[in-house]
């Protein structure tokens, strides 16, 4: 029987832009067999409602769970918003969200309790991350900001130049003077890291996806669930749709190309 050290990570998002956390914990652990999912054919998850989310969400880490993940990361901002609470009750294995581990840093970091956070509309209509962090400090102060024309740029593989730090300025003009910290709501905004942190000078970003990745790794280590596995680890990917766009853009988060397989859930 195989043991539960050479089970997988496993990481679902609505779509691809998870693949920034798949890139991080590959980083960080990089003997660990890694599944990762994305739920192409059913994103955005940002316009449905909870129950809806909730319920491609279960289904999600159902998926996973045939494949014998020992651990979930639910790289979706929405999915962790609105169905994380719900999921771990329901499964006995850890489920990481997003969310959590990028509050957590800022509180962590924040030398005057003053962060902005920045992501897609619904994420920041949510009040998703506002809420964690006046639930974790009371005291905070929160500047948020949608940034809706990041997600394109990033998925046309526009990550530097004039179109990006114009569209950088014109929505962190008005925070970037009030804040020292700011959260990256959103798994595709670590690719425009380098040119908002030129912008921001002195402002120090959370990259939810990297923090997520270090809670990973101390979840695994807490419960003796890291791999003992020194062959080459596995690396999947699957995806509910045509998979031709997420190998295109999987190549720019990645730097390499990959296969997904195509599943029905």
């Amino acid at each position: 029987m195989t043991t539960i050290h050479k089970f997988s990570i496993g990481i679902f998002d609505s779509g691809l832009g998870g693949l920034t956390v798949f890139r991080e914990i590959e980083k960080l652990l990089p003997h660990e067999n890694i599944i990762y999912f994305g739920d192409t054919a059913r994103v955005p998850y940002g316009s449905k409602s909870k129950n809806t989310i909730i319920k491609f969400s279960t289904e999600n880490v159902l998926f996973l769970l045939k494949k014998k993940v020992k651990l979930v990361v639910v790289a979706c901002n929405t999915s962790s918003s609105l169905a994380l609470d719900y999921l771990k009750k329901v499964f006995r294995i850890p489920i990481l969200g997003v969310i959590d581990a990028g509050v957590d840093k800022a509180l962590s970091i924040s030398k005057n309790r003053k962060i902005g956070v920045i992501g897609t509309k619904s994420t920041v209509g949510s009040g998703s991350y506002q809420r964690q962090l006046i639930n974790k400090d009371k005291d905070v102060s929160i500047w948020s900001q949608a940034c809706p024309l990041f997600v394109p740029l990033v998925e046309e593989g526009i990550l530097k130049g004039r179109i990006v730090e114009s569209v950088v300025e014109m929505y962190l003009k008005s925070i970037r003077t009030k804040i020292d910290t700011l959260i990256l709501g959103c798994t595709h905004y670590p690719l425009l890291k380098k040119v908002i942190s030129d912008y921001l000078k002195g402002i120090y970003l959370v990259d939810s996806a990297k923090e997520v990745a270090l809670k990973t790794s101390q979840v695994l280590r807490e419960r003796s669930l890291l791999t003992n596995n020194l062959k080459k680890p596995a690396k999947d990917f699957y995806v509910t749709d045509e998979p031709k766009e997420f190998m295109k853009l999987a190549k720019i988060f990645l730097k390499r190309e990959i296969k997904p397989k195509v599943v029905n859930i």
